[in-house]
């Protein structure tokens, strides 16, 4: 038990048991949850979120290669958190992973549910805040977006929250529900739980526990995000948050600048620039980017890579990996760890590469 800066006990869970199977290959080696994105694993994000926002008592739902996230992640004391692992053995949704973080006894009072691949430009906080003072069973965020059968949505009418419907086939409103879910009462949790089945996609769906609330006169509080948010699941989600991420960097050099930086571009402590690089940016530590390389805006290069040669923008790559190409430009590409692409001949024009890790590519 801690108090929060909103002067109320709040537990924080944290869901990191998937997968990842939309981008595969690179979490053939690793949950999608560890991907670096501006040297911190995506899911010190919300874990970041949680902590800056007044809680740091926090489950950590794992699954999918658990042991490497309870390693990276250790008792959260690197994050002035206290962390506590609940495993999910079978991935049967979202639902059913707030059920167990219950069943364990973790959860016992007030909480907030925070998917572990999803990042909010604008923080949590104001929204707790909002949870409290309206005294709401139940809060959720939403979200205008494009193409809201990939998500969960909400039906508003007349400014009041009347349905959610998970993954809609059919056109029935725009506005997806964000991976952050606030719960009152654990008990009414469990209530709403026990008459859920699961849907056709065999797991035990957010949208219908919540549904539950609303079917029953519980007040379901929303609003409307201000501000960016990603659902990192496939590889163009990965590069947009990527992208809105560097956007709100500030300059920062702590290594090793022999070469030309012009912009906002953080270099972190042991990185060597000896090449051209223009901002937005960012250099993990212990990079090497050589005098025939250049890195243009919105590039993210992790800890340990080599960039002997070549042009690279709109691109991520992860840690340990070597990239020798000549006179190629490399765009909206992914290049996972201690993986090697390197040209014997002279090259020339563009070239995008969604590599896993451990690869070789010789061109």
């Amino acid at each position: 038990m801690q108090l929060s800066v909103l002067d109320m006990d709040l537990k924080g869970l944290v869901l990191a048991a998937g997968e990842g199977s939309r981008l595969r290959p690179l979490t053939f080696s690793r949950p999608k949850h560890l991907i670096p994105l501006l040297g911190k694993p995506m899911i010190w994000y919300s874990i970041n979120d949680l902590i800056t926002s007044g809680i740091d008592d926090i489950g950590i739902v794992v699954g999918y290669f658990r042991d490497l996230i309870r390693e990276v992640l250790g008792d959260g004391s690197k994050f002035g958190a206290k962390l506590t692992y609940i495993e999910q053995e079978k991935r049967f949704g979202i639902a059913h992973a707030i059920h167990l973080a219950i069943e364990q006894g973790f959860i016992d009072e007030p909480f907030v549910v925070y998917l572990g691949d999803n990042i909010l430009s604008g923080g949590i906080k104001r929204y707790l805040k909002m949870f409290v003072e309206r005294e709401s069973d139940v809060y959720i965020l939403l979200c205008r977006v494009k193409d809201p059968s990939k998500f969960g949505v909400a039906v508003i009418r007349n400014g009041k929250l009347e349905k959610l419907i998970e993954k809609p086939r059919e056109f029935v409103s725009d506005m997806a529900v964000i991976g952050v879910y606030m719960f009152r009462d654990p008990d009414l949790v469990e209530e709403a739980f026990r008459t859920l089945k699961p849907s056709w996609r065999g797991e035990y769906e957010i949208t219908e526990l919540i549904q539950w609330f609303i079917d029953n006169n519980y007040r379901v509080d929303f609003d409307i995000v201000s501000g960016w948010w990603k659902d990192i699941g496939t590889y163009n989600g990965l590069l947009e948050a990527l992208y809105l991420l560097l956007d709100n960097v500030n300059e920062r050099i702590e290594g090793d600048v022999r070469g030309e930086v012009v912009g906002r571009v953080v270099v972190e402590k042991g990185a060597v620039v000896e090449g051209k690089v223009y901002g937005p940016v960012y250099i993990g530590r212990e990079v090497y980017v050589e005098k025939s390389a250049v890195l243009e805006h919105f590039v993210s290069i992790e800890r340990g890579s080599k960039i002997l040669s070549g042009a690279i923008t709109r691109s991520l790559v992860l840690d340990n990996a070597l990239i020798d190409v000549d006179g190629l430009r490399l765009v909206d590409s992914v290049v996972g760890s201690n993986t090697i692409i390197k040209s014997s001949r002279e090259l020339r024009g563009e070239a995008k590469f969604i590599v896993s890790d451990y690869s070789y590519i010789y061109l």
